[in-house]
Order: C-alpha cells, then structure tokens, then sequence
C-alpha cells in the first residue's frame, strides 16, 4: 500500500514574513490602545492624534517590495511560484519554456477591489502620462476578474501577460523596442516586416495570498528591452524595491544582457541585492560524478561574485524547478537538492529584520515623544492641584476674612497670568512668520520651477550629453533648499525654546520645545532620486532620451517623486509647529480652567465651612488619579516599546502632590 508524501518544509522566508506581519498587526493594536487610552482621558489632542493616526496608518498599509528581475527564460517565474505559491498545488505565474512573463507585473492584494488581473496596453507609451498617473486612470486599464477558487481556471487567465502583438519596425521604434543604437537588443524582423512586442505595458495582479495581505508585494520585471523602455521602473520601482533577486541560468552564467541589467538598473544597495543562479539541475551529467557536478556549481558561484563584483555568498545556485515540484508533491529530497531554503534563509534572515528596525524605530521615537509631552501636561496639572491643596490646608481654622483675602489672591493671579496673552501672542506671530519661511523654500513650485529649468536645458543639449551635469546641479540646487529649511526648522526650536523657558520663568507654564524638526529622512530620499536618475542619464540612454515624448514622460515622473519628498518635509515641519502650538493652548485652557475651580471652590467654602474638607479631599483624589493617569501611560507606552522590541526605563513619577517643585511657579501673594 503507497503511503502519501511526506508534507514538506513551509517556505522559510514565508513563515518569517507572516511573524513580521503579526508582529506588525499586535504593534498596531497595542498603538489603538494607546489612542482609546487618551481619548477617554482626555488627553489626545490634534497633534497627538494625527501623530498616533499616522503611525498606525503606516503600520498598516507598510510594504514590503522584493523585486525579481532576470532576461526571458531565466526562471524567474517558476522562482516565484516555488517561493510563494506552492500551497495552490501548481504553477500560478505562467513558467513555460520560451519567452513567458512579457511586461512588468506586480503582484499584491487590495482588500477593497475584487481579486483581478488589471492590464494596461502597451499603446498608452505613445501618450506622455507616466505609470503612477495611469495608476489612478481605470478607464485607461483592461480588467479580467480572477477566479481564484479554480487554480486551473485562474493560471489559464494570468497567462495573459504573456501575451505578444506584431506591429511595424517605426511603431516599435515609437515604443521603445527598437534602437537603432543597440542591434543586438532588437527584435527579429518577420517575412512581413513587422516584429513582436508585448500586448501590454504592465500588469497588476490583486490576488489575496497570505504574504499579499500581510503587505508583500512582489515586482516581477522580464528582460532588458521591458526594463529599458519604461523608465518608471528603473528610476521609481526597482530602487524602492527593499530587496532585488536577479536570476541568472546557471547553465549559460552572466550573459551580455545580463550584466547589462546589472549595470544600468541594479544600484541598490549591496545587501538588499541577491543573486539566484537557477537551473543548476541542468548542470547534471550522467557521465560526470556528483563531486564533479558540484565543483563545477562551485566554480559558476565564483565566476558569478567575480562578474558582478558583489561578496560569493551573495550568489544562491538554485533549481527552482526541483523547488516547486518538490513543495507541491511533498517531496523533501526535492526540495532539499533545489537548495531554495538557502535563498529563502538569507530573504528571511538579513531582510526582515531591518525592516522591523526601521518599524520599530518610528514607532518607538513617536511614542517616546507623545509620552513625554503629556507627561508634561499631568505634571502640570499635578503641580496646579498641588498648589491648590497647599491653600485650601491653609484656610483650616481661618474665618470667612481669611477666605475673601484668597479669593482677592486668585484673581490677582489670574490677572496677573491674562498678561501672558500679549507674550504668547507675539511669540506666535514671530514663529509663523519662521515657519512660512521655511515652508516657502520647499514648496510644489519650487520643485516644478527647477524641473522646467532643467529640461529646457535637456532640449538644448545635443543628443543630451549633458543631462547628467545638469541633473546634478539642479539636485544640488534642491539639497540646499532641504539643508536650509532644516536649518530654518533648528531656528525656529532654538526660538520656541528660549521663549518657552521665558513664559515658564514668568508665568508658571510647563512648556518644553518638542525635539527639532528632522528632516534628514527625506534628504535621504532626494539622495535615492538623484543617485537613479543620474545612472538614468548616461550616455548609453542619450537616444531614448533625445525622444520628446520620452522625455516629457521622464520629467513629469521627475516631477511626480520629487513632490511627494518636498510635501512630505512641508508636512512634517507643519506636524512639529502643530506639536509646539497645541502645547500653548493646552496650558492656557487648564489654567484658565483651574483659576475658575479655585474660585468655585473658594466661594463653596466661604458659604460653608464643611466644604473646605470635601474639596481637600476631592482635590486629593484628583491628584491620585492624575499620578495614575501618569502610571497607565507609561505601562501602555512601555508595552508597545515591549513589542518593538525596545523595553521603556522605569518612569520617576513624583510619589506626592505635595512633593512637587514649585520653584518655578509664581510666589503665592501674602495675606
């Protein structure tokens, strides 16, 4: 009697990828609890919820982009089932011998669209809109719903992006397959004069896979010509991608075209860059011993590091044919002689884990700050409730004179404290005028401004030979203006903090300036933009770019990334004045709030003498529950940091209202 197959190993990288996904879900409730926490104490105001509402918002729509690029037959789509479709029991990206995968295809899910294939032809080239305009152009796509209870049915319906059209040598020209600079790239020419190019310019695949709805979203980029036509994907998809794995046949090793696709469009970073060296089951020869098919696999290894100039073990000799027959059959001998849980390892192993830094870390100095502030803003109203029990104790035994004398006090104070206003004021009117300033220097125009600049500058260059020069000064030019509203955010904190220490030596505040506004992360961006854009503008493109209608479609997706950078630093210098300002208000509503209760409360007492025992009292139980407010934040911030992966230091929480510093409030008025 046969016995089943034994159920193989789950894919490594997968099971990595789904705790990074639970991880991510129970951080992202623990932040909810944070924010119920806040608002039901009434603690969360506007800053603080756009600061919790944006971190649980990046949380959840956070992705995690691997990009697999390769020329035709390399598999590279058999790579991808055996990685991440297996558990359907068959191939679901069409791997069949010969030219498959024919335009760039992404696959993710989107929980709000059915599960579809979405297509967009290859004519939409010839118009000037860039993919991310396209993005948001239904009309502009041909949409196949999949049905994904039929694995049968839904592999016959993505074999789509295979599909191919035959059209004239000058309308291949118009659409970036034919360079007269680059023979050896074109297409062959049939007996009627016409040649092969892909039906469609992309393809988007909403397919709800577990790793999809955890965020993975895989990039599937077929062959040079795909690659080097569509500027998007060098200079916007591939760099964002947060690892690459470029296939090579293990068979031929690095071809031309290959270390062509190396050179111009692989710039990332070395350790998000990997190497499949595929095919290595053809490399098996019944007339050579297994120690000679392997020595031989050592030495493509090699050859391989060497070519591309990147570390040996870097590079992953592969059969991701013996991987996903393996996986879907159960058989382990299959599996393990495809050598794939070697990729998957280092994907999991060396991936994951910056990106859960990098989670961890916004996560962790958001709510440090958050936590800080209304700490603040409890300490403060401890010290109020404090200086309150100190009077009220006061009046034990007094008359109702003593009583009229302490109201005569509050509204001295109060007055007194009205003439912060004039202050404030002033304060606010020279920080806006900071903050428009700075703002004003990375706004839209700014970058459209200098974006028009530069391309009149390309159309002036023969066969631009001087894009690149011109590139880069305009990328200099941008730089400054990031350094200088960073240096202008420094002035702005260097200000909000000598007149916050002023307001608090003055009139009793509590304010602190938040940290300064940090913008470097969006330096970082600009970097990433001109470090692709200039590798873009070499002289083996200058043809393609020389083409008007290329270049309109390569500025206006310029245009496209440089705003969301210069929005995004906007942004987060409008958050940080948010931040500074909702402090302010805050305080000047508890004190105005404060002043009225002590002045309620000094009335009570003036009408009878048993009122002044219950309110001690009552202010007491007050001053508890502010502590433990105190208490609760810290536990709950403290779990999240727990959950990141960063534990919070004990708190050193005053044990006593009456304990608190009130050095730095105003003397109390003699009787």
């Amino acid at each position: 009697m046969s016995s089943s197959p034994a159920p193989s190993p789950a894919p490594s990288f997968a099971l990595k990828f789904d705790s990074l996904g639970l991880w991510r879900a129970e951080l992202e409730a623990q932040l909810q609890d944070l924010s119920r926490f806040l608002f039901d104490h009434d603690l969360l105001d506007e800053p603080a919820a756009a600061l919790l509402d944006s971190l649980q918002s990046r949380l959840a729509r956070d992705r995690l982009v691997v990009a697999f690029v390769a020329e035709f037959s390399r598999g590279k789509s058999e790579l991808i089932n055996a990685i991440f479709f297996a558990d359907t029991g068959r191939r679901i990206l069409p791997a069949t011998p010969g030219r498959t995968t024919m335009c760039p295809v992404e696959l993710s899910y989107d929980p709000d669209e059915p599960p579809s294939l979405r297509l967009l032809p290859i004519e939409t080239r010839l118009a000037s809109a860039s993919l991310a305009e396209l993005r948001e152009q239904p009309n502009a796509w041909a949409d196949v719903t999949l049905n994904i209870r039929r694995p049968d049915e839904l592999a016959e319906e993505l074999t789509q992006v295979m599909a191919t059209k035959r059209v004239t040598m000058e309308d291949a020209r118009a659409l970036g397959f034919w360079d007269e600079g680059r023979p050896e790239d074109n297409p062959p020419v049939g007996d009627d004069g016409r040649v092969e190019v892909p039906a469609w310019r992309h393809a988007i695949i909403n397919y709800p896979h577990p790793l999809l709805k955890r965020g993975l979203v895989i990039l599937d980029t077929p062959g040079l010509n795909a690659i080097g036509a569509e500027p998007e994907l060098t200079v916007s998809l591939l760099p964002s991608a947060h690892a690459t794995v470029f296939i090579l046949a293990a068979d031929t090793g690095v071809t031309k075209s290959d270390l062509t696709i190396w050179r111009d469009h692989l710039s990332g970073q070395p350790l998000a860059r990997y190497v499949a060296l595929n095919k290595i089951d053809a490399l098996t020869d019944p007339l050579s011993s297994p120690a000679e098919v392997e020595a031989h696999i050592s030495r493509q290894r090699a050859q391989t590091a060497q070519t591309l100039g990147i570390p040996e073990d870097r590079v992953f000799p592969i059969s991701a044919k013996l991987a996903l027959a393996g996986r879907v059959t159960g058989d382990a001998d299959d599996l393990r002689a495809s050598r794939l849980l070697d990729l998957e390892d280092a994907l999991g192993q060396q991936l994951l884990p910056h990106r859960k830094e990098v989670l961890a870390g916004m996560v962790v100095d958001a709510t440090r700050q958050l936590e800080a502030q209304i700490s603040r803003r409890l300490g403060d109203r401890r010290r109020q409730f404090a200086e309150q029990l100190l009077e009220l104790r006061g009046l034990r035994g007094k008359n109702a004179g003593m009583v009229e004398v302490m109201l005569k006090r509050v509204e001295a104070e109060n007055a007194e404290f009205e003439q912060c206003i004039a202050h404030v004021q002033a304060m606010r009117s020279v920080h806006t005028r900071m903050l428009k300033d700075a703002l004003v220097g990375i706004s839209s125009d700014v970058v459209r401004r200098h974006t028009e600049v530069l391309q009149e500058r390309l159309r002036s260059a023969i066969l631009n030979f001087g894009a690149r020069k011109a590139f880069t000064e305009m990328a200099e030019v941008l730089r400054r203006k990031l350094d200088e509203a960073q240096t202008k955010g420094n002035e702005i904190h260097t200000m909000l903090g000598a007149s916050f220490q002023k307001l608090n030596a003055e009139f009793g505040f509590g304010l602190a300036a938040p940290a300064a506004p940090d913008l470097s992360r969006f330096m970082r961006d600009l970097e990433l933009i001109e470090r692709n854009y200039t590798q873009y503008l070499g002289l083996s493109h200058a043809l393609r770019l020389s083409n008007d209608r290329f270049m309109s479609q390569f500025r206006r997706m310029l245009v496209s990334k440089l705003r969301v950078v210069f929005e995004g630093a906007s942004g987060e210098l409008e958050l940080w004045n948010k931040t500074a300002s909702a402090q302010i208000d805050t305080q000047l509503r508890d004190r105005r709030r404060n002043f009225k209760r002590r002045r309620e409360t000094l009335e009570r007492v003036k009408s009878a003498a048993a009122e002044l025992e219950s309110r001690v009292s009552e202010m007491e139980a007050q001053d508890a529950r502010m502590r433990e407010l105190q208490e609760r934040l810290h536990r709950l911030v403290g779990h999240v940091h727990q959950r990141a992966g960063n534990p919070l230091p004990s708190p050193d929480i005053e044990p006593l209202a009456l304990d608190l510093d009130l050095s730095t409030r105003p003397a109390p008025l003699q009787a």
